[in-house]
């Protein structure tokens, strides 16, 4: 029987608070658990040579959703919207995508994962979707109180990509819980779904026709698993791939 691979998970951190917490939303957890995987978790306070074991030891990684990134990371002034920058996540997180870039690990970017791998290969963001570009869609479903597992807004996936052959679909409905998004794409990523108001919801590798596993989503499946089967295909094709 195979061994189950390690899918590296990065954690958030506690911004301004006493005591300083490194913390994760259970729902990644359990997602990886689910498909077959074995989480461990990789917060930002590890000293450098720690973080390189682990990056070295594990099979795939899990980029997760947190706070803003810091906006210099892609030359810009922050917004006043910007909210809990944390510059270690911020370091630790863009040195993993380059990691995974470098060693081919498969790699798997939610929510403020998809920002950070875009911002990583020289990409910008959509520092406040709300105001720039502008936008009728909620992509901030809490502020209507709706629950994380409930999907909000369509999808659509470009037909023959790796994202719509992951997930089995190319129209689907997705929870959104950010303010932020993918503005120019990073170098050798390709958009490829998008929301209705055309933004970015879903980046890929740019050769589609290798079995490279590096994606990126702007949506929380994580929160879908118990519900969606695209979902847990996504991150059941995440530890597969890790374990090759």
């Amino acid at each position: 029987m195979a061994r189950a691979p390690l899918i590296g998970v990065t954690t958030s951190i506690t911004v301004g608070k006493n005591p300083e917490r490194a913390y994760v939303n259970s729902a990644y957890l359990l997602a990886v658990q689910e498909a077959g995987g074995i989480p461990v978790p990789i917060p930002p306070q590890l000293e450098p040579t720690a973080r390189e074991e682990l990056f070295a030891r594990c099979d795939g990684f899990l980029l997760t959703g947190g706070g803003d990134l810091d906006p210099a990371a892609f030359n810009e002034l922050p917004h006043p919207t910007l909210y809990e920058v944390e510059p270690r996540r911020d370091r630790l997180e863009l040195a993993l995508v380059h990691r995974a870039v470098d060693a081919r690990r498969p790699l798997l970017a939610v929510c403020r994962g998809i920002q950070v791998l875009n911002v990583a290969l020289g990409g910008s963001l959509y520092q406040d979707v709300g105001t720039d570009p502008g936008t009728q869609i909620q992509h901030q479903q809490e502020q209507d109180g709706k629950p994380r597992d409930e999907p909000t807004h369509p999808v659509k996936v470009v037909a023959g990509s790796r994202l719509a052959h992951v997930l089995g679909a190319t129209e689907l409905l997705v929870n959104s819980m950010h303010h932020q998004a993918v503005k120019a794409p990073g170098k050798g990523l390709v958009p490829v779904a998008f929301a209705p108001d055309m933004l970015v919801e879903g980046v890929e590798w740019e050769d589609a026709e290798t079995d490279r596993f590096l994606l990126g989503v702007q949506w929380h499946p994580e929160e879908l698993t118990r519900k969606d089967p695209t979902a847990r295909r996504l991150f059941g094709l995440l530890v597969e791939a890790s374990r090759k």
